[in-house]
């Protein structure tokens, strides 16, 4: 199977937001810090997750 690195990193980005986004509205509502840190740990893990390259296939 061959995933391309940007549909693992829309992925990871969508995972890294949802799980702060989950923790920041646990008390009901949304601050404009509990925003930033959302965006920050999507483009943290968009960044990471398309900087690292995959890795080669091994022959199978």
């Amino acid at each position: 199977m061959k995933i391309s690195s940007i549909a693992k990193s829309i992925v990871a980005g969508l995972a890294a937001g949802a799980s702060v986004a989950a923790t920041a509205v646990q008390d009901g509502a949304l601050t404009t810090g509990e925003g930033v840190t959302i965006a920050l740990a999507v483009l943290a893990a968009w960044g990471i997750t398309w900087a690292v390259p995959n890795r080669p296939a091994s022959g199978v």
